[in-house]
C-alpha cells in the first residue's frame, strides 16, 4: 500500500473503531468532499423503513452503500426490492455508508486491511450482511475531485471503467465586488491575483493601465466590463480608487503589506481622526490619504493581507464572505507590471485566416463576449532557432523510449481504448496510429497515442501529420495536464479535415490544485485552405507566457493573447499526438465502422522548450515576422 493508501484505511479503522465503541446502532459515514442528490431523503426514508422491518428476524443490517460507483454495467448482485439489492462484488468508493455497531465490529475481527479500503471492502461482502440502495443518493463533488490522492476513481477513468463525463459547470453564489487590490512590490499581489481566480474572480492583474473600453465601462458603471477584480494596475492610482469607492458602494478593497504586524485587525473606527491602517497606507507615498478616503466610503470593506500571514485565506475568505477552499493559497513571486500596448498586425502575407468561434464552456475564466481583444502585451522579438540540449525530436524508427511513450489508457469521452501495439514504424520512417474493432473488457475499440514523458512550460511544439478523414474520429495534436486542468490543442474532426481546431482550456492555481472545469473549452475553427486528410504538413503550437500561437506549414493561423477569451496556460504539460473515437456526435459526427481500421499518420514531431526562467521566445517588446521559423521535424 502506498503513504495515502494507509491513511485513508486508518481513517476509516479509526471510525470503525469509535463506532463499535458506541451506543448508537447505526452510523452514517461520509467523506469530506460530498453532497447529498436530489430525492436523497425521500429514498433513504423508504430504503430504512424496508431494512427496519427485518430487524425483528435477522438484525437489519451490517453495512448499507449510499454512495458507490459500479466496476462494470452488470455487476453481480442479488435483488431485494426496488430500492435495495445485496452486492456480490464490484463496488467501489466509500463516500458515504451507514455502518452498524455490530458491522463496525466484524470489520475489525477482519483486519488487516490489505489494498485501498473500498477495494478490500469488495472481498469482505461473504462475513457482512451487505446492501445498497438502488441507485448512489450520495455523490462525490464533480468539481472537486477528491482531495485523496490514492482514490480509485482517476485511475477507473483512466483504464476506462467509468465511461459517463458530465459537464463540470462552475456554480456558485454571486461574490461581493468589484475587488481592487494594491501595495508595494513582494507583498503578495501575484499571489492575490491568483488566489482570487480560484475564488471564481474574473481578474486582471498585473499591468500598466486598462484597455480604454475597460476603463470606460469600469467607470461608468456600465454591466458591459470584462472583470471583476483588478489587481496591481498601474493606471489604478489613488484618486482613481478613491472615484471607484464613491461609485462601487460594494467594492472591496485589498492592500497587500510585507509587515506582518498588520492584519485586518488594523481596520478600525478612526482614533484620533486617523486608523492603523490609515497609518500603514501612508507609509507609501503613492498610497497618502487613500486608506483615510477608503475608510470613509467603504467603512468595513478594506482588508490588509500580510505577505507572511499564517493563514491568507482565512482572512481572505473571511472578509469576502466565501468558502474556505480545499487547495492550498497559491504561492507566486510578485511579477512587475506589464506593459499594455495597442496591437500590431503582422506583415500582410502572415495574415491569419478568420476563425469562427465556436461555443465555449461557460465559466470565471472565459469571457463570453465576443468584441473583446484580450489584453496586447508587449511581445517578444522574432524567434532563434535553438538547437540546444532544451530541444527534442524524433523520426520515429522506433519512438525514443527516453522522450516519448505509448500511452494504454483512455477517457472518458474516448470510446477506444489506446494500445501501444496500435502505434507501428514503417520502412518510410513514417508512424501509423491505427484504430480499430476489437473488444476489450472497457471498450468496444483501441487506438494508438504517443505522449512525452516530461512535462514542459512554453515553448514550441510541432508535429508533420496526415490525419484520418473517417466521420466519428478525432486526431489530436495537444498539451496536456491536469490539477488543475489546462490543456492547448489542434484537432482535426474526420468529418471534415478542411478545418483546423483551435481550443484552450484553463483551471487556475499551482501544480495539485484539484480545479478540472471544462467540457467545450474556449474552441475555434480555421478553414485551412486544403484537405489535411490528403497530404503531410507541419503543425505548430508556439505557447508563451503572454500568448499562442497556431502555425500551418510556418504560416500563423490563429492566436491567443491573455483573457483572449482566457488566461494563458501557465504550469507544464505534456506533448500529445493521438487518434480517438469521440463520444460527441455533435463534435466528430456518427462513425461507420464499414471504414475501420483508420489511421493517422506522423512523420515528424518535434519540441523545443524555453531555457529555465524564460517566457517568451527572444527579447522584449518587437514584432514577430516572416523570420520567425519553427522548429523543424527531421526529414
Amino acid at each position: 500500500m502506498t503513504t495515502q493508501e494507509v491513511a485513508i484505511a486508518l481513517s476509516h479503522v479509526e471510525v470503525w473503531k469509535l463506532i463499535a465503541a458506541s451506543d448508537p446502532p447505526y452510523t452514517l459515514v461520509l467523506e469530506d468532499d460530498v453532497y447529498f442528490s436530489r430525492g436523497f431523503t425521500h429514498v433513504l426514508d423508504d430504503a430504512w423503513a424496508e431494512l427496519m422491518q427485518r430487524s425483528g428476524r435477522f438484525g437489519a443490517f451490517d453495512m448499507v452503500y449510499l454512495s458507490y460507483k459500479e466496476a462494470d454495467k452488470e455487476v453481480p448482485r442479488i435483488a431485494f426490492s426496488d430500492l435495495l439489492f445485496r452486492p456480490v462484488t464490484g463496488l467501489w468508493q466509500l463516500s458515504g455508508y451507514v455502518l452498524s455497531q455490530g458491522g463496525a465490529q466484524k470489520l475489525l475481527g477482519l483486519l488487516p486491511v490489505r489494498g485501498p479500503v473500498d477495494l478490500w471492502l469488495n472481498h469482505q461482502f461473504r462475513h457482512l450482511d451487505v446492501f445498497a440502495t438502488r441507485r448512489s443518493i450520495i455523490e462525490q463533488r464533480l468539481d472537486l475531485p477528491s482531495t485523496n490522492s490514492y482514490s480509485v476513481l482517476p485511475i477507473l477513468s483512466e483504464v476506462g471503467v467509468l465511461t459517463r463525463e458530465k459537464p463540470l459547470l462552475v456554480k456558485g453564489k454571486a461574490l461581493p465586488g468589484p475587488v481592487f487590490a494594491f501595495g508595494k512590490s513582494g507583498s503578495g499581489l501575484t499571489a492575490l491575483a491568483m488566489a482570487l481566480s480560484m475564488l471564481g474572480y474574473r481578474c486582471c492583474s498585473d499591468i500598466t493601465e486598462l484597455p480604454a473600453s475597460e476603463h470606460a465601462d469600469l467607470f461608468g458603471k456600465k454591466r458591459g466590463r470584462v472583470f471583476d477584480a483588478y489587481v496591481n494596475i498601474g493606471s489604478l492610482e489613488p484618486r482613481a480608487l478613491i472615484e471607484l469607492a464613491k461609485r462601487y458602494r460594494q467594492a472591496r478593497f485589498i492592500m497587500t503589506t510585507d509587515d506582518e504586524g498588520h492584519t485586518n485587525e488594523s481596520i478600525g473606527t478612526p482614533q484620533d481622526g486617523v486608523t492603523k491602517s490609515e497609518a500603514l497606507l501612508a507609509d507609501e507615498d503613492w498610497t497618502a490619504g487613500l486608506s483615510r478616503q477608503l475608510s470613509t466610503n467603504t467603512p468595513g470593506k478594506v482588508l490588509v493581507l500580510p505577505a507572511r500571514h499564517r493563514d491568507k485565506w482565512e482572512l481572505l475568505c473571511g472578509f469576502l464572505g466565501c468558502s474556505y477552499p480545499a487547495h492550498a493559497y497559491p504561492e507566486l513571486e510578485d511579477q512587475a507590471q506589464r506593459l499594455l500596448v495597442v496591437k500590431a498586425r503582422e506583415s500582410e502575407g502572415d495574415r491569419w485566416r478568420q476563425a469562427r468561434r465556436l461555443k465555449s464552456d461557460s465559466s470565471p475564466w472565459i469571457v463570453p463576449r465576443k468584441d473583446w481583444n484580450g489584453l496586447p502585451l508587449a511581445e517578444a522579438v522574432a524567434f532563434q532557432h535553438n538547437s540546444g540540449s532544451n530541444g527534442v525530436s524524433n523520426e520515429f524508427r522506433e519512438p525514443d523510449s527516453e522522450l516519448w511513450m505509448l500511452r494504454d489508457d483512455t477517457f472518458p469521452s474516448n470510446l477506444a481504448l489506446f494500445r501501444p501495439s496500435n502505434f507501428t514504424t514503417n520502412t518510410d520512417k513514417v508512424a501509423q496510429l491505427t484504430l480499430r474493432q476489437e473488444r476489450t473488457p472497457v471498450r468496444q475499440f483501441t487506438s494508438a497515442s504517443v505522449a512525452s514523458r516530461r512535462r514542459y512550460l512554453y515553448g514550441r511544439f510541432v508535429a508533420e501529420v496526415r490525419p484520418s478523414n473517417v466521420r466519428g474520429l478525432i486526431t489530436g495534436i495537444f498539451l496536456h495536464r491536469n490539477s488543475p486542468r489546462q490543456e492547448i490543442d489542434i484537432e482535426f474532426l474526420g468529418k471534415d479535415t478542411t478545418k483546423l481546431l483551435a481550443n484552450v482550456y484553463y483551471n487556475p492555481g499551482e501544480d495539485g490544485t484539484k480545479l478540472e472545469y471544462g467540457y467545450r473549452g474556449a474552441p475555434v475553427l480555421i478553414d485551412l485552405g486544403f484537405d489535411a486528410s490528403l497530404e503531410f504538413h507541419r503543425y505548430e503550437i508556439e505557447w508563451c507566457s503572454d500568448y499562442i500561437r497556431w502555425r500551418v506549414d510556418e504560416r500563423l493561423v490563429h492566436e491567443r493573447l491573455i483573457w483572449q477569451p482566457s488566461p494563458i496556460p501557465h504550469l507544464p504539460m505534456q506533448f500529445n499526438v493521438n487518434l480517438w473515437y469521440s463520444r460527441s456526435k455533435e463534435l466528430a459526427g456518427r462513425l461507420a465502422a464499414g471504414n475501420l481500421p483508420a489511421q493517422s499518420y506522423i512523420k515528424g514531431i518535434g519540441v523545443q522548450s524555453l531555457p529555465d526562467g524564460e517566457t517568451s521566445f527572444g527579447q522584449h517588446r518587437g514584432v514577430v515576422g516572416k523570420s520567425d521559423k519553427p522548429v523543424a521535424p527531421p526529414e
